[in-house]
């Protein structure tokens, strides 16, 4: 095979699974806190040991052969981030299930497809509506399968068990039986053995089911804790969906170094949940970063002149100790002041006793990173999909290199092809899909390299760059290639910018579909006299539209030509997880937000509009 740059990390991981993990985990550290959740009770936190999560993922895998399960079934899990969550993938782990993580924002019809794709026989799910789509989508999928419901007052139905009847089916179960025999049989599991099916977001088309195996997850686990330093006294907030493999395979990492996990009341209350959990790590995708950010910056009046010289002094500070050296006296004393003034107080609104944050699922801007290294706050950005289990590379603490994603993690290979395409090979590259022979072989060949469909290139040290998706370059009409998550991640460091999308594949010139910051954009329009009442009204004003073309020029103005977009459309609303343009791990789903959108891309280029330069749409 035919590359322009190899890298790889020495070290290769062990054979282990999940389960010997997991049980390896209750042994070294039994009564101390496992899992954390809010009650309900304002900030009261509630928790079980790691001897009561093996108990009750015991009971669960119990439950699951009481209900009729052998070893290798498939049994879904269709709920939002919670205690139970884990505790069902765990029994599933330990009694050879395999289960199936469905997001909790899919619609029934979505839910249909997984269900009858994989042939689940049980689905956990949350609360009552999520049983009642459970079974709608079983009834569209023709499947007689049984729903748990982890809350009371799910509809009455012979096919709904509650989640404390299963538990008692499954104590019941297993009572003529030692723990010891339970635990043996959970060992035999091996590292070949198929542990979870994860469906793709399905963009491109149906889902794809893809396979991990124990060894898949095993080894990235190994391979991250290799590079992450955890231990019992760290705690962390959950909050990415857990049926994202990013999330998951990070708690399985810090669960089993002692980590406590406290799950977030939900991600729209993660800023206050940060506040009350106080975690020492946690991770996240670049959103989470670009509105703690973008909230800094939008401080108005005196304060304004303040955080722009903070973060002046951040980009200068970072620069210069992330180089080698910690920068003279003068950068060395105007830093210590912008942490009595304004970075300390950063720190507080995440916790304060913060030590990193990991960043993944997409592109990281490097200014934001910069920003927040010199707040005390480092983001270890990584890089990794669902068919690798997830993380192929990842920036150790030690030796940040920002605007990259870091070297290869232990064990991993990464070749650029040619093309400039990402090649990956190790341990935690996939079995392949479900049922999919075809699409398998579309993407893993015969020696084991995993095409990833991203591009980059390799640093003289071996690090990683990500310069976009292969299959989202901008061709214009003109013959020019436009990678657009670089631009769209440098707008999103923008104050009036909340979402954007860069078009023009096959077009004359690129252009911007944005959802300006309304908060931050009608604030400017009161203290410029325009009313602020309605969106839409707000965004044909001719000064709004003035303003904010200036401030995309202004923050774009070091593009060539050819990718500096010529025209752009102000949306009233944002793009979102339930009306399909957002993944549920907070992606855009270009090709649905183009179609959603067609009519207002046309206008970019009819003739008609050849002297206007702003719209507004949706």
């Amino acid at each position: 095979m035919t590359s322009r740059s190899f890298a790889s990390t020495p070290g290769s991981p062990p054979p282990g699974t999940l389960c010997s993990l997991f049980l390896g985990a209750v042994d070294r550290f039994g009564d101390a806190p496992a899992l954390q959740w809010f009650t309900g009770r304002g900030d009261e936190l509630d928790s079980l040991s790691y001897d009561e999560v093996l108990e009750r993922a015991r009971a669960v895998a119990g439950g699951l052969a009481a209900l009729g399960l052998d070893r290798g079934d498939r049994v879904a899990i269709l709920s939002e981030n919670r205690p139970g969550w884990a505790i069902a993938d765990y029994g599933c782990l330990l009694g050879g299930f395999v289960d199936v993580p469905v997001y909790s924002t899919l619609i029934a019809s979505q839910v249909a497809y997984i269900l009858g794709d994989a042939g689940v026989k049980v689905v956990f799910a949350s609360s009552p509506e999520q049983v009642s789509k459970a079974l709608e989508a079983a009834e569209e999928a023709g499947l007689d399968l049984t729903v748990v419901a982890f809350e009371p007052g799910a509809p009455e139905s012979r096919r709904v068990v509650g989640w404390d009847d299963l538990l008692a089916r499954g104590r019941e179960f297993l009572s003529a039986s030692p723990a010891a025999a339970f635990r043996s049989r959970a060992l035999e599991t091996t590292p070949a053995d198929l542990a979870t099916v994860l469906y793709t977001s399905g963009t491109t088309g149906p889902p794809k089911g893809v396979m991990l195996t124990h060894g898949n997850l095993y080894s990235n686990v190994w391979a991250c804790s290799d590079v992450l330093d955890v231990g019992a006294d760290d705690v962390t907030l959950s909050f990415l969906p857990l049926s994202h493999v990013l999330q998951r395979m990070v708690d399985y990492l810090l669960l089993t170094s002692g980590c406590t996990i406290a799950y977030a009341r939900d991600i729209r209350n993660v800023a206050e949940d940060l506040k009350v959990v106080r975690p020492t790590v946690a991770v996240s995708v670049p959103r989470l970063y670009e509105k703690v950010y973008n909230k800094v910056q939008e401080t108005g009046g005196v304060r304004a002149r303040l955080v722009a010289w903070a973060t002046s002094v951040a980009e200068q500070w970072a620069d210069a100790v992330l180089e080698g050296g910690p920068g003279g006296a003068m950068l060395k004393a105007s830093h210590a002041l912008a942490d009595r003034l304004v970075y300390r107080k950063i720190r507080a609104g995440v916790g304060g006793r913060l030590r990193w944050f990991v960043s993944g699922g997409a592109p990281l801007e490097p200014d934001i990173a910069r920003f927040f290294f010199a707040v005390g706050l480092p983001i270890l950005e990584g890089y990794g999909l669902t068919e690798t289990s997830p993380v192929t590379n990842v920036n150790p603490p030690d030796a940040i290199r920002i605007g990259t994603v870091g070297p290869p993690v232990p064990g991993t290979e990464v070749r650029i092809a040619e093309d400039g395409e990402i090649l990956v090979r190790g341990p935690q590259v996939m079995k392949g899909y479900y049922k999919n022979p075809e699409a398998t072989a579309e993407v893993v060949d015969a020696e084991g390299w995993f095409r990833t469909g991203d591009v980059g290139e390799l640093t003289a040290e071996g690090y990683l760059r990500i310069t976009d998706r292969k299959k989202d370059i901008i061709v214009t009409a003109g013959g020019k290639n436009i990678a657009p998550q670089p631009i769209e991640n440098r707008l999103k460091t923008n104050r009036f910018v909340e979402q954007v999308v860069m078009v023009g594949d096959k077009r004359k010139f690129p252009a911007l579909l944005l959802v300006p910051a309304f908060d931050v954009l009608e604030a400017w329009a009161r203290g410029q006299g325009v009313p602020s009442g309605d969106r839409r009204a707000l965004l044909e004003d001719p000064a709004v539209q003035a303003h904010m073309e200036r401030e995309v020029r202004e923050h774009l103005g070091e593009l060539s030509s050819f990718e500096t977009p010529k025209k752009i459309a102000l949306l009233d609303r944002e793009f979102t997880i339930e009306d399909g343009t957002l993944t549920p791990s907070l992606k855009v789903r270009r090709r649905v937000v183009q179609d959603e959108l067609r009519s207002v891309i046309d206008r970019f280029y009819d003739e008609a509009n050849a002297h206007r330069s702003v719209f507004t749409g949706w």
